[in-house]
């Protein structure tokens, strides 16, 4: 990886950010695990930004070939374990020839790549005619909801802003489609090592569904819900437009 990548630097040798993952809830990748599952039998899946291999795990003992990179060594070290396909990559090129794998996916990547436009045309290249990319990041544009996390989701002025800042890049998908480019943010390091605050890109379903939809996919859902919730109340959220204002960006689109 080069020095003109500093953030994503910044894992590479991170052992306390793998320790970190390593103590996460199962339960939390469930619904990103599920919708990378292949269609048909054999299908190959990729999971980009694999972490210490928990969603690897799970298809690989459900009898399904799944491939993890990740940029960070600790990670893949431990990932490892779990399957003989997971492997160390610069964070920039997927190491794998165009339509290679049935499914693609990355949960919680996006908001950390420092290029992530080029992130996503990745995932899509690596995806065959007809296969599912999942790609799942926090909302840091949501106008709606309560117990926000980090300083870009509080208060009634940034929800404002947010609500604002996403009608004009609606605008601007339409007017200007080049000049459509996720918005960025400085980093928040703290120990110890606390989730989604060292993020650098202010992820949000709108752009997600653009730039996926720009570079050559069908998109089937955008949902608010990136955990399996009681399903009477995942469908009342994600019912209405308000979805995009809301809780986190699950976006599940098809390579045409």
């Amino acid at each position: 990886m080069s020095e003109s990548r500093p953030h994503e630097n910044y894992y590479r040798g991170n052992q306390a950010y793998a320790d970190f993952l390593a103590g996460w809830d199962p339960a939390f990748y469930g619904k990103y695990t599920d919708a990378l599952r292949p269609s048909t039998p054999g299908g190959r899946v990729l999971d980009v930004g694999c972490g210490v291999g928990q969603v690897v795990q799970a298809l690989t003992r459900d009898g399904i070939e799944a491939h993890g990179v990740d940029v960070s060594a600790p990670n893949i070290e431990k990932a490892s374990k779990f399957s003989s396909h997971c492997s160390l990559y610069d964070g920039r090129r997927l190491p794998y020839p165009d339509g290679y794998f049935q499914s693609v996916g990355a949960l919680n990547v996006l908001e950390h790549v420092d290029e992530p436009e080029a992130f996503l045309k990745e995932l899509v290249r690596v995806a065959s005619p007809g296969g599912r990319i999942v790609v799942s990041s926090p909302n840091f544009r949501r106008a709606i909801g309560l117990r926000d996390y980090h300083p870009r989701m509080r208060g009634l002025g940034n929800k404002w802003e947010n609500w604002c800042r996403l009608q004009e890049k609606r605008r601007l998908m339409r007017s200007a489609p080049d000049q459509v480019r996720f918005d960025r943010t400085p980093p928040i390091i703290k120990e110890p090592f606390e989730p989604d605050d060292d993020a650098i890109i202010l992820t949000n379903g709108v752009e997600m569904e653009f730039f996926l939809t720009r570079y050559g996919c069908e998109v089937e859902r955008v949902d608010c819900t990136d955990r399996k919730v009681f399903a009477p109340l995942d469908w009342l959220l994600n019912a209405t437009p308000l979805r995009y204002y809301m809780f986190s960006a699950f976006v599940v689109g098809r390579k045409r």
